[in-house]
């Protein structure tokens, strides 16, 4: 059987970046700005604070370049970092997660016979949003990291230094939330 080794798309324009050169760190930047925006967004719920994030990230990428050994692709390697530092932001705000006495219950939403055209699509996204958003940051960022950034429980209790099990349950709950601000707002 033949292996097959990982060739980063990137690692040209990474190379380049090692040796200090600007367009190429611009490139990178244009290349993946908008998506590590996103999540520290996701994880901070605050636009000011990510776009700090975003620019803390990349300076600490680019001082930190030498200790990429590319056994990832180099996005998989910044999105680390973007997350790390939002989580950061966070716990600078004294993070606190839910108390497990905290449980949400709503009621049974209302169901239209008729299929959503793109407009409401558009508008019923928009609403998730803006709840992802109302969570409270414990909620948001387990829920974040785990359903938008595709780590698995036991990846987001080491990140957060909690247990497996919380990180469960603050899933779980943060997706009862959500249904109900969901519910609250006509979705």
């Amino acid at each position: 059987m033949e292996a097959f080794s990982y060739t980063d798309i990137n690692a040209p324009l990474v190379e380049r970046c090692r040796l200090g050169d600007r367009r190429a760190q611009a490139e990178i930047y244009k290349r993946y700005s908008k998506a590590m925006f996103n999540a520290s967004l996701r994880i901070t719920g605050d636009y000011a604070e990510a776009e700090d994030v975003l620019q803390e990230s990349f300076l600490s990428a680019f001082r930190e370049l030498h200790s990429y050994k590319g056994d990832s692709s180099f996005g998989s390697w910044l999105k680390r970092i973007v997350i790390n530092k939002s989580i950061n932001c966070l716990r600078n705000r004294r993070l606190q997660l839910v108390p497990l006495g905290d449980q949400h219950d709503g009621a049974a939403p209302d169901h239209d016979d008729h299929g959503p055209d793109m407009e409401d699509l558009g508008w019923r996204a928009d609403v998730v949003r803006r709840c992802v958003q109302e969570l409270p940051d414990g909620y948001r960022v387990v829920l974040s990291l785990y359903l938008l950034e595709g780590y698995d429980h036991a990846e987001i209790a080491g990140i957060l230094n909690i247990t497996e099990s919380t990180s469960k349950s603050q899933y779980s709950r943060a997706r009862k939330k959500l249904l109900e601000l969901a519910r609250q707002h006509g979705l």
